[in-house]
């Protein structure tokens, strides 16, 4: 079955519910689209956990060498990575319980998505949180 967006609400709604974002890719340089975004999610309240295998710490945060070695409950996993490394990462997400799993803008991949799909969790393609998180909750986390 072909990947569809979900809808608006939908979208809204995972937000509002989500606490904790693991970012899978998630650069330790400023400059990289992956930190900025993250930046600006942890700034609006949620928790960032960084998966890096290359990093100890980015946004003062652990950073972990994959999915499974963080050891907190994730809402949302959050991919940085291009569209033929997602496969095994939604693997993991299932694996390690997440809620979500977020292909970032420019990303997709049909085998991620029916990885995730047949795990159990929600799925996001080729759009970017920190746009859909302004847009639909632009005043912040109801806390």
């Amino acid at each position: 079955m072909p990947y569809e967006h979900p809808s608006r609400e939908e979208i809204k709604q995972i937000l509002s519910d989500s606490q904790t974002i693991a970012v899978v890719g998630l650069s330790e340089d400023p400059s990289k689209v992956s930190y900025m975004v993250s930046e600006a999610m942890q700034n609006k309240g949620y928790r960032i956990i960084p998966v890096n295998p290359n990093a100890t710490s980015i946004l003062g945060e652990t950073s972990y060498a994959s999915l499974k070695d963080v050891p907190v409950p994730i809402d949302i996993v959050n991919v940085f990575r291009r569209p033929e490394h997602t496969p095994p990462i939604a693997q993991q997400a299932v694996e390690a319980g997440a809620k979500v799993l977020w292909l970032q803008l420019g990303i997709s991949n049909e085998e991620a998505a029916t990885i995730a799909t047949e795990g159990g969790l929600r799925i996001i393609m080729d759009r970017c949180i920190k746009v859909e998180d302004s847009i639909l909750l632009p005043h912040g986390k109801a806390k």
